[in-house]
């Protein structure tokens, strides 16, 4: 086994967040550090991709913040994330969104993903 993979997979502590995907609709509540005080803030956006494997996957989600675009990059191992919440499951045909960057108004919307309905 390489090495380097190995001592990765000790350090890094496992998250448990729920299934989500490109497009999905999310809530990344993460910790701020600002001098000796610590807050958590919520972060709500869309999923426009997800990148890497192992311990260096990482998360894009992407806002609208007066008017102004704004993405940040998550890793999936952070100990800053407090908890992370789906709250729509949004219907895309590709894996990266990037396509949203320049789209504005009720264009930038994600149409949202119908459930299967179960016939017993």
């Amino acid at each position: 086994m390489d090495a380097i993979k190995y001592i990765q997979e000790q350090v890094s502590k496992e998250q448990n967040y729920p299934d989500f995907r490109p497009g999905d609709n999310v809530v990344i509540s993460y910790k701020i550090v600002e001098g000796a005080k610590e807050r958590i803030q919520a972060y709500r956006g869309d999923v426009i991709q997800i990148k890497g494997t192992g311990s260096t996957k990482t998360f894009t989600v992407r806002k609208i913040s007066n008017g102004v675009g704004v993405e940040r990059v998550f890793p999936f191992a952070s100990p800053a994330i407090v908890e992370l919440k789906v709250l729509k499951r949004g219907k895309v045909r590709r894996a990266k969104l990037y396509y949203l960057r320049d789209l504005v108004g009720k264009k930038a919307r994600i149409k949202e993903r119908k459930r299967a309905t179960v016939k017993s």
